[in-house]
């Protein structure tokens, strides 16, 4: 059976803090591979630990990126192309629209959706219609 993993588990993870729990979280998920197990990864819980790395954790947002991506690259560890691709994009902190937005514009791509958005940067993403000024 695979798992799903919850944005508090990633951060343990991604800031081995507190050291304690983050080796209990550590050495659950090295059980759950050795067993076969791919631990699974949501965009929703990208966006939370993205956010939390930066206001809770103090990482810029360069290092949040880099902490999620790291884990996104261990064996067993599955993230979606959508959030592969975002954050794997050269200067993904600085990028405009952030990424988040090319997160959500992407997932509803890999629908055949298109976007509606009232943020200007969506213009610069294939697929989007801007509505306001």
């Amino acid at each position: 059976m695979d798992w799903g993993l919850d944005t508090s588990a990633l951060l343990r993870i991604a800031t081995q803090q507190p050291a304690d729990l983050a080796a209990r979280v550590t050495d659950r998920i090295q059980s759950i591979l050795d067993g076969g197990a791919t631990v699974c990864v949501s965009d929703l819980v990208v966006f939370e630990a993205y956010y939390a790395l930066q206001h809770s954790y103090h990482a810029t947002k360069a290092e949040a990126i880099t902490a999620i991506l790291a884990i996104s690259r261990q064996p067993g560890f599955k993230f979606s192309e959508t959030a592969i691709s975002a954050l794997s994009r050269p200067n993904a902190d600085r990028m405009s629209p952030g990424l988040i937005d090319r997160m959500i514009a992407g997932e509803y791509a890999a629908r055949g959706l298109r976007v509606l958005s009232c943020e200007k940067d969506f213009r610069r993403l294939e697929g989007t219609e801007v509505v306001g000024d």
